[in-house]
């Protein structure tokens, strides 16, 4: 349903560009939820913009790579363009929704515009239309929400308000740019359970975008785990939790707390993620790898299927105890 190819993402003039996405590639399978992890500035979030066409002008630009959408590029399109050429079967959700949404129109006005541009309805239908996808995102009380301001509600409604505009147009993808992290845990389990019901309910892909590898467990069906604005790691979600065959991705999965680990420290990946503009030859995570070799740091390691459906981007990959 959504492919992505090689997708990358530079700032900078054209003869010197500088790349923080390089190379992404994924797909996502109708139906299914496919988590995108890493740490912070790792690349996620400009990732889905540049996927959705929204990146920020004058500013970062796609400069190779291919968004196919039911098999159709659309990486050179505009957005008003994506939706006149029938694309608008893709949506998002932003991180945080007090600052997505209007503070000084009510929530019906902000719902049925988005009706109103996607499904050419208008008046009393669109109104209708509006409360219909309050009711899908179960929203207390639709009816009288309709006529609320942001400020009214809580932010767990907000958010269900910011996921009733992104199925307005009925999309086949749903992007959700970490749409938990303002949340606080309890409304954060019933925002993720109702991702997960309204993509089997609708038959919908979802690239679900997280620094939390907790929630990953929860709710994906498959995880890509991005470094540097690289994909070093795909896999079923089973998989890559039972035996993490990337070092990064490894040691994310020691750096979760557990109910076990009584007093001791939490162990850490030494130093910080390279700055676009320094990466060096080889390996991007060659400098922080605790199993690196000399080989790590000449060359760019290939991309391996370690196993079925379970790919990893490093020359030597852990055998699944921790040993490379």
């Amino acid at each position: 349903m959504l492919s992505v190819r090689d997708l990358t993402v530079s700032l900078g003039p054209e003869r010197a560009p500088v790349d923080i996405v390089a190379g992404v590639s994924f797909g996502l399978a109708r139906g299914e939820i496919l988590g995108l992890v890493g740490e912070s500035g790792c690349g996620k979030s400009m990732t889905s913009l540049a996927v959705m066409g929204l990146l920020p002008q004058p500013g970062p630009r796609v400069r190779a790579g291919q968004v196919l959408l039911d098999g159709s590029d659309v990486t050179q399109l505009q957005p008003w363009q994506r939706v006149e050429a029938g694309h608008g079967r893709m949506a998002m959700i932003f991180q945080e929704p007090m600052t997505s949404l209007n503070p000084v129109r009510r929530i019906g006005d902000q719902i049925t515009e988005a009706v109103q541009v996607h499904e050419r309805l208008a008046g009393a239908a669109a109104l209708a239309r509006a409360r219909e996808l309050l009711e899908l995102v179960r929203m207390p009380d639709p009816g009288m929400q309709l006529s609320a301001y942001p400020h009214q509600l809580s932010g767990g409604q907000r958010q269900r308000v910011m996921i009733a505009i992104a199925l307005a147009c009925r999309p086949q993808v749903l992007i959700a740019d970490e749409p938990t992290t303002a949340l606080d845990v309890t409304i954060q389990v019933q925002i993720l359970g109702l991702l997960r019901e309204l993509c089997n309910r609708l038959d919908m892909a979802i690239l679900f975008i997280t620094h939390d590898m907790g929630v990953i467990a929860q709710l994906a069906d498959r995880v890509a785990v991005m470094y540097a604005g690289r994909i070093v790691e795909t896999a079923p979600v089973g998989a890559l939790f039972e035996a993490p065959r990337h070092p990064y991705t490894s040691g994310l999965m020691d750096c979760m707390p557990s109910r076990n680990s009584g007093a001791r420290r939490l162990p850490t990946i030494a130093g910080q993620p390279p700055k676009p503009s320094r990466v060096a030859a080889g390996c991007v995570f060659a400098p922080r790898c605790a199993s690196v070799r000399e080989a790590c740091r000449l060359a760019t390691p290939p991309r391996a299927e370690v196993a079925q459906g379970h790919e990893v981007l490093c020359a030597f990959p852990l055998n699944g105890g921790g040993l490379p």
